[in-house]
């Protein structure tokens, strides 16, 4: 696929946008001017109340499904990843109205201050998910907004290209500490997690192998899946007989329940 078969309304967006900031990098003003909308964006939220549709950033309107099925106040969550902590996130508004607190997990050094700004009740860290089995101690990863990936030939090079269409900040590659889920949860002290929910990329099954089940079992987990006969078997051989397929909670995402908690 390529930008030439995006709608043509989306198409001229991304072109205006895309002339904006590179005048704005010419002048060098983009950084001051993104800066100052990321502040702006953050106050609009920050005055809505728990029924504008800006508090719910979650895709497919997820993070109220969740809520609904789920349906806690002070819950334990771990997003990763955590990108800017409110884009497309599962969690965010879980943290405003119902009180819970977590861990959010960003590899890409931008996004994690940003994350950090934006979620200051939840733990922040920079690091990329990798499993138990992993040798070395980076990851080489593309920086590429929403998109970013790890380097290599997993990697979707037209998802990645849109992910920085618009010209905010420009792509590099840098290489981020690896670490399994597990090891940041044991040194935040972290309590039974309520939800975990994972979008990496199609990394989802590395993750989970990075994640002790006899330690660290999330009641609820949320995986980006987009193709039930492709991506279902590596999720499920990871999670093993202690989930089950709950629903498919979105077009792209699929929730699973430890077997434990009731339905």
């Amino acid at each position: 696929m390529s930008e030439q078969a995006l709608p043509l309304s989306l198409r001229a967006k991304i072109a205006l946008m895309r002339a904006a900031t590179t005048a704005l990098k010419v002048t060098g003003q983009r950084e001051r001017v993104l800066a100052s909308r990321i502040a702006k964006a953050r106050a609009v939220r920050l005055a809505a109340g728990r029924e504008d549709p800006i508090t719910s950033p979650a895709l497919h309107g997820m993070d109220r499904k969740l809520d609904a099925i789920i349906d806690r106040d002070g819950g334990f969550f771990v997003e990763a990843g955590g990108n800017d902590g409110y884009t497309q996130s599962n969690t965010y508004w879980l943290e405003r109205f119902r009180g819970w607190r977590g861990l959010l997990v960003e590899p890409m050094q931008e996004l994690y201050e940003v994350c950090s700004d934006e979620r200051p009740t939840a733990t922040v860290v920079r690091a990329a998910l990798v499993p138990a089995d992993f040798e070395g101690s980076t990851v080489n990863m593309r920086f590429a907004e929403l998109m970013s990936t790890v380097v290599g030939p997993h990697e979707d090079e037209w998802r990645t290209a849109q992910g920085r269409a618009v010209g905010w900040r420009d792509a590099y590659e840098a290489d981020v500490p690896a670490r399994t889920l597990s090891s940041i949860l044991e040194e935040i002290g972290a309590p039974e997690i309520d939800l975990l929910s994972l979008d990496v990329e199609g990394f989802e099954p590395s993750v989970l192998a990075g994640l002790d089940l006899a330690r660290h079992a999330p009641r609820w987990i949320v995986v980006e899946i987009h193709d039930d006969a492709v991506d279902r078997p590596p999720v499920e051989e990871q999670l093993g007989d202690r989930y089950v397929l709950h629903e498919r909670i979105s077009p792209v995402d699929v929730l699973y329940r430890r077997t434990d908690v009731a339905a």
